[in-house]
């Protein structure tokens, strides 16, 4: 038997999967939801520079929280895409105003993840 994490609708679901030939057994498979990811964090006020995903994936990291400065170039939210971690970068130099995902989110190709203001 396997064990996988699979999502349905947007809600993640542990399951178990017997292998092809593997010797079947009474007890049932059970599935149970998980945790959703914690809420984004977000300082409030949205700025004027939007930050979205390229691709679609997965967040796995935030690199930067609301009120840092970063440079051009400094990442702001890592996405697992394609089992490789891509970093989202900033623009131009500025503060980011909020973050708009949480780390284990979903994302589509042009989600908003975070909003920076322009020095």
């Amino acid at each position: 038997m396997k064990n996988y994490t699979i999502t349905v609708n947007g809600k993640a679901y542990d399951v178990t999967v017997e292998e092809k030939g593997a010797s079947t057994s009474s007890a049932p498979v059970a599935s149970a939801p998980v945790a959703a990811p914690a809420a984004p964090v977000s300082s409030g006020t949205a700025g004027s520079v939007k930050i979205e995903a390229g691709a679609a994936g997965k967040v796995f990291k935030i690199a930067a929280a609301a009120g840092t400065h970063v440079n051009a170039g400094d990442p702001v939210v890592v996405l697992e895409v394609m089992k490789m971690e891509t970093p989202v970068v900033a623009p131009k130099a500025g503060t980011v105003a909020s973050i708009e995902v949480a780390e284990g989110a979903s994302v589509e190709a042009g989600d908003l993840l975070a909003t920076m203001n322009e020095d």
